[in-house]
């Protein structure tokens, strides 16, 4: 059985190994029948700017990452938005 501290880890050493960003905050974690639901709010170079060759400027992004109970990654996705984030800046 996986803690909530192990899945977090697992949460953030995925997203620090599979997309280039600069900082990983778990900011949602909850078990569903032995599946884990997180939400992580992720730094990114903005692609576009990247694909322009103009200066980088990181943008905040929200990936959401299911685990199971053998703590494998079983799905993953940047989300559009997040419901309890503060938009004030985008």
């Amino acid at each position: 059985m996986s803690s909530i501290i192990d899945v977090k880890k697992e949460v953030v050493k995925f997203l620090k190994e599979n997309i280039k960003c600069y900082d990983v905050t778990v900011i949602k974690i909850e078990k569903v029948n032995d599946i884990w639901s997180s939400v992580a709010e992720v730094y990114e170079d903005d692609s576009f700017l990247k694909s322009m060759k103009l200066p980088a400027k990181q943008v905040r992004l929200f990936y959401s990452v299911k685990i199971d109970a053998n703590m494998d990654i079983t799905a993953f996705e940047r989300l559009g938005s997040f419901e309890g984030s503060d938009n004030s800046d985008e």
